[in-house]
C-alpha cells in the first residue's frame, strides 16, 4: 500500500470533517423544512414531502462515508446522490458555475479527502 505522510493524512481528514459537517447540516434542515428550504424544494420542482427522506439518504450516504471500512462505499453513494442535485438543478435552469456545479465541487473534495486519508485509495489510483 502506498506511504501517507502525517500532513497528508490530516489534510484529508479535515477535509473530510469538513465536507461532514456541511452535508450534515444540510440533512438536518431537510427534516426541519426551514423556509429557505421550502423555497428551494419549489424553485426545483420537489415536492416538500420528500424532504425528510431525502435528508434521511443523504444522512445515511455521510454515515457510511464516516466510518472507515465503510468510506469508499460511502463516498460512491455520496457521488450518486450529489450526481443528482447536478441533474434537478440542470432540470431547473439553475445558474451553471453556482449552484449547478456546486455538487461537483464538493464531490472532487469528498474524494479528494478520502483520498489524502485512505492508503487503499491510494493503492488503487495508483
Amino acid at each position: 500500500m502506498a506511504e501517507l505522510s502525517k500532513p497528508a493524512v490530516w489534510t484529508g481528514r479535515v477535509l473530510s470533517a469538513l465536507m461532514v459537517l456541511f452535508l450534515v447540516m444540510d440533512a438536518v434542515m431537510k427534516f426541519f423544512v426551514p423556509q429557505p428550504v421550502a423555497e428551494a424544494f419549489t424553485r426545483l420542482g420537489i415536492s416538500t414531502s420528500l424532504s425528510v427522506p431525502i435528508g434521511a439518504v443523504l444522512l445515511a450516504c455521510v454515515m457510511l462515508y464516516i466510518i472507515p471500512r465503510t468510506a469508499v462505499f460511502g463516498a460512491v453513494l455520496l457521488t450518486g446522490y450529489l450526481g443528482g442535485a447536478i441533474a434537478i438543478h440542470m432540470r431547473a435552469g439553475s445558474s451553471l458555475f453556482g449552484e449547478t456545479l456546486f455538487p461537483m465541487y464538493m464531490g472532487v473534495l469528498i474524494w479528494l479527502g478520502l483520498y489524502l486519508r485512505d492508503s487503499r485509495v491510494r493503492a488503487m489510483l495508483s
